[in-house]
């Protein structure tokens, strides 16, 4: 086995072992697409457009592209856009940062799932994504982000392990949560093991822990009235607003 060296979060490596760890762990994308398509309808009935930021490699895009009749993605990690792209051909997948992009055009809904907000580094850096994203939608048009812990719901020191055997292949992970200031600094360690031999890899990640006031501060200043809808099927509750009729400052 090769000695384990640091590689870049959501880069090759982690991209190719990412989404088949997270289902043996019991994530159901489908599911959580479903439940988010009927809470944009509950909130703006006859919602016809969808744009998923942060949608890594097209897991819930797969399944909203068949419940919306059009939806783009966002997404800043190569690895993990190329691989929606090789899964959605027909959908659009861009390459964008949260904090400042661009597409254009208004959607019915935006959705930031999978705690894909929490990447960016402070409470401005949430406003801004935040304002994005809202600047992205029609009056009255849905935003739903999927937060990560707030500060005190965190566990510091938490310690997770897995272990999944699929398409030939074995795959081990053991991770580490502390706190870092503001941040979740998440330890992974990684090992493969597969016909062509056996391969282990470390990845680290900063995800930054806001409150929930911070949450509502940023949907409100983007022009949003906004509900928590606590729990959710992860646990960690989602924010759903709706933009008023102003324009979005941006």
């Amino acid at each position: 086995m090769s000695p384990s060296r640091p590689v870049e979060a959501f880069g090759p490596e982690h991209a190719d072992v990412y989404e088949c760890m997270y289902r043996a762990r019991g994530k159901d994308w489908e599911a959580e697409a479903e439940d988010v398509a009927r809470r944009v309808r509950s909130a703006a009935p006859g919602s016809s457009s969808l744009l998923d930021v942060g949608c890594g490699a097209g897991a819930h895009l797969e399944v909203l592209s068949g419940l919306f009749d059009h939806t783009e993605g966002l997404e800043p990690a190569e690895a993990m856009r190329d691989r929606a792209r090789r899964r959605l051909p027909s959908v659009p997948v861009h390459a964008g940062d949260m904090r400042d992009f661009d597409l254009g055009r208004l959607f019915d809904a935006v959705t930031c799932l999978f705690t894909s907000v929490n990447y960016v580094r402070s409470v401005a850096e949430l406003r801004d994504a935040v304002r994005r994203m809202a600047a992205h939608l029609v009056p009255g048009g849905v935003l739903i982000v999927e937060p990560w812990w707030f500060p005190e719901r965190f566990l510091d020191g938490h310690v997770a392990g897995d272990l999944v055997r699929r398409d030939g292949r074995t795959i081990a992970r053991v991770s580490h949560s502390t706190r870092a200031g503001r941040a979740t600094r998440l330890e992974a360690h990684w090992v493969v093991a597969e016909a062509s031999g056996v391969r282990a890899f470390t990845e680290t990640e900063y995800l930054m822990m806001f409150t929930e006031g911070e949450y509502r501060e940023a949907f409100t200043s983007a022009g949003c009235e906004v509900d928590f809808h606590e729990g959710w099927l992860t646990g960690r509750g989602l924010f759903v607003g709706v933009r008023g009729q102003g324009r979005v400052r941006t």
